[in-house]
């Protein structure tokens, strides 16, 4: 199982947060580094993978709207690919 933990103190920007994403998820050379491609990746993705979000108040405080955009999106693609847990604490 891969586990990518989303530190909200650690993410300053949206490029940090992508670089993670992609890193510990080992995403494809073609990953776009945006909301469309996570979700794409996400849904595609074929083993058991756990995304936890922690200190989510500087997540938001850090990336403001898009963090918002973010929990749906990885939300909505666990959702939709059972392989993937979402968890935010």
């Amino acid at each position: 199982m891969r586990i990518c933990i989303l530190d909200g103190n650690k993410i300053t920007d949206r490029e940090t947060l992508h670089k993670t994403l992609a890193e510990n998820l080992s995403f494809p050379d073609w990953y776009g580094g945006n909301l469309d491609a996570l979700y794409d990746c996400l849904t595609d993705f074929h083993e058991d993978a756990e995304i936890r979000l922690v200190n989510e108040a500087a997540l938001r405080e850090h990336l403001g709207n898009y963090a918002l955009l973010l929990e749906k999106v990885i939300g909505r693609a666990a959702k939709d690919n059972p392989l993937i847990e979402w968890a935010a604490k």
